[in-house]
């Protein structure tokens, strides 16, 4: 058998949307490289910088646009991607799962949001760049800028979370429902850190791509395992 008929043969064994996400991983992966490589380089920096200006009151960098609601708003927002906020509902989510007698789902789940945030705090330490000082920071930080934990851990966290009790549903609606708000959640997490000054949007943007691949590399994982047996099956969707 030539090597197309093996690679042809392949393809028709894998399943379409796998093939889709296994192409969006890598296509977040490179993003993530691409991003990286820019940042070394120091080709990011007219971007980061007129992201940055955009978001302030012109001739007072101290003053973000939007005024004071705004700005308390953000702080809230930026919460949902701390430590304390990801563990609790982690948590909730973990209760939830084994209530619903999905033991091994929970456990599986628990590993992965450890193993991502484990991939985070490495992500991190790869790199050391230096946090915005072109504005003042709206709330405290201590570590380095890339990629932003806060982006990549509400990434990985909601969406993986999402993904998992996604498993557990029927119904199309309610899945597209958990992941809707995964995303979104997770992107106003980000957007909250470029406000509050105390991220580059490209910090943002690393932490997205690296945090959406690992949430989707645990949903295909997942999968393989429900259909071994391993953890509980996927329910499948309805409409």
């Amino acid at each position: 058998m030539s090597a197309r008929s093996v690679f042809l043969d392949l393809i028709r064994r894998v399943e379409v949307l796998t093939l889709v996400v296994i192409i969006v991983i890598g296509g977040a992966l490179w993003a993530f490289v691409a991003l990286a490589a820019e940042m070394l380089e120091g080709d990011l920096h007219s971007f980061d910088k007129a992201v940055l200006l955009a978001l302030r009151v012109p001739g007072d960098l101290s003053d973000p646009i939007g005024g004071p609601q705004v700005e308390v708003a953000m702080r809230d927002l930026t919460a949902l991607g701390g430590v304390t906020v990801l563990t609790l509902i982690t948590l909730c989510v973990l209760v939830f799962l084994v209530l619903r007698r999905q033991r091994a789902s929970a456990l599986f789940m628990g590993v992965a949001i450890l193993g991502g945030q484990a991939l985070s705090h490495l992500a991190k330490l790869g790199f050391s760049r230096p946090r915005p000082d072109l504005v003042p920071h709206g709330v405290e930080v201590a570590t380095t800028s890339f990629p932003s934990g806060h982006s990549m851990m509400a990434a990985v966290t909601y969406l993986t979370l999402a993904v998992m009790l996604a498993r557990s549903e029927r119904h199309l609606s309610i899945r597209a429902f958990y992941i809707s708000v995964a995303a979104i959640l997770a992107m106003l997490v980000g957007v909250s850190r470029v406000y509050l000054g105390v991220h580059w949007p490209s910090d943002v943007l690393a932490g997205w791509t690296l945090g959406a691949a690992w949430a989707l590399g645990v949903w295909l994982l997942a999968r393989q395992m429900g259909r071994k047996g391993q953890i509980e099956p996927d329910r499948r969707g309805e409409s």
